[in-house]
């Protein structure tokens, strides 16, 4: 290996190293090692030995691939996500156009629910937590859905589980869309370990509009979780989503005015999972 390749695993190494907030003695404790050692590596003069590079992979949450992939780019990093007020305001306006009522309804607590709430990147960036609903209502009008339930379950399938108790179900309109949000609100069992997962995607599948709205939610998750999640945690959460979306995939083309809407997250779904899975 070239110095200059040196040098730029050395560069990876250091700026992975900064994103965890370790400092090189720590980082050196978990390897075993003592902080000389991953000083020169950083600076290039040697690379990690075999023998050491799962472990540096894992503290670090790096794929050996990204750690000695050739540095042909460098890539300047952006922002995922869009403007949060451009968003509402587009939602809104398709609502009031279209007549979605009970989708206005939720609106209005929409902003109570997040306010204050971000999402945090592990890259420095930081975003409005309604930005995620409002993009799944936003993705669904653009794949010509028109549903007043679909519409405003996207907006409001997290407002129990996630607006620390500003939204309670009750305050959401009855019918279909309190009993989808409940569904799709997660109350984990840990007494009945494993089993509780299983059993949460086994009642969202009895229900079309819950499983639609869940898979929404898992392609814009899977989308933008390299900004977001640590490399364990992406490699759980594509097992997670290769085990039990396929199943709701086949409940949403049961729904002969969703088979478009099926047909696309299908695609995008699978488009993504095979991705991270030749990546991580």
């Amino acid at each position: 290996m070239t110095e200059e390749m040196r040098k730029q695993v050395g560069e990876r190494i250091r700026e992975a190293r900064k994103r965890k907030g370790l400092s090189q003695e720590q980082l050196g404790e978990k390897l075993g090692l003592s902080f000389q050692a991953v000083s020169t590596w950083e600076t290039g003069k040697f690379i990690p030995d075999a023998d050491h590079l799962p472990a540096l992979a894992k503290a670090l949450d790096l794929s050996l691939d990204g750690l000695f992939a050739e540095m042909e780019h460098r890539w300047e990093l952006e922002p995922v996500n869009f403007c949060p007020d451009r968003m509402f305001t587009f939602v809104k306006g398709r609502a009031q156009m279209l007549g979605l009522k009970q989708t206005l309804k939720v609106m209005d607590l929409l902003r109570k629910a997040h306010e204050g709430q971000k999402r945090r990147s592990r890259y420095g960036f930081e975003t409005e937590y309604i930005v995620h609903p409002l993009t799944m209502a936003c993705q669904a009008l653009a794949m010509g859905i028109r549903d007043d339930e679909v519409i405003a379950v996207c907006l409001a399938h997290d407002m129990v589980e996630d607006s620390e108790g500003k939204v309670k179900l009750s305050d959401l309109p009855e019918g279909h869309i309190r009993n989808a949000v409940r569904l799709l609100s997660k109350n984990e069992c840990p007494h009945l370990g494993e089993d509780w997962m299983q059993l949460y995607y086994k009642d969202i599948r009895k229900n079309p509009l819950a499983s639609l709205v869940k898979v929404l939610d898992r392609v814009n998750n899977v989308a933008g979780m390299a900004d977001a999640f640590s490399r364990d945690w992406m490699i759980r959460y594509t097992g997670e989503t290769a085990r039990y979306y396929p199943a709701l995939l086949e409940e949403i083309k049961k729904v002969p005015e969703w088979n478009d809407a099926w047909w696309l997250l299908r695609y995008q779904l699978t488009t993504q999972l095979e991705t991270y899975k030749r990546l991580l």
